[in-house]
């Protein structure tokens, strides 16, 4: 059983957050600490020095309050963490940081752009130094 687990947590699809909570449970050895992180895309500097400071700590402060709400709502603890940046790079910064040893993410059916790009479950599958279980949409 997992004893560090981390789920990242996409607010625009929260459809998916169910699924990879049931998966984490389901993994992770009962005293395991349960993640939920949410990385906000960094904007460009050019953009990020015409927004007030006080915007960007709103927008932080707001996806705080969600990933609580959702760790209520689904029976977990208010262990939630807030990084900036790109997606698939922070998740794998935070599982190092937190000493993870599984990734729960969710991801949706590929289509072509995918295989050119790589979404980010798939550069988090490539690049992880832990185990990554994927939560594949269905339908």
């Amino acid at each position: 059983m997992y004893k560090s687990v981390i789920i990242p947590v996409d607010l625009s699809h929260s459809e998916r957050i169910q699924p990879m909570v049931s998966a984490a449970r389901v993994l992770a050895a009962e005293d395991a600490e349960i993640l939920l992180l949410n990385v906000i895309e960094d904007i460009p500097a050019y953009v990020r020095s015409q927004v007030p400071q006080s915007i960007r700590d709103e927008r932080d402060d707001e996806v705080r309050n969600q990933l609580k709400k959702i760790a209520r709502d689904n029976g977990l603890s208010e262990n939630i963490m807030v990084r900036t940046g790109h997606a698939p790079s922070e998740i794998l910064a935070a599982a190092k940081q937190k000493n993870a040893d599984l990734i729960v993410i969710a991801s949706h059916k590929p289509g072509f752009g995918d295989f050119l790009l790589g979404s980010t479950a798939a550069r988090v599958v490539r690049h992880s130094a832990c185990t990554v279980h994927v939560v594949r949409e269905t339908g």
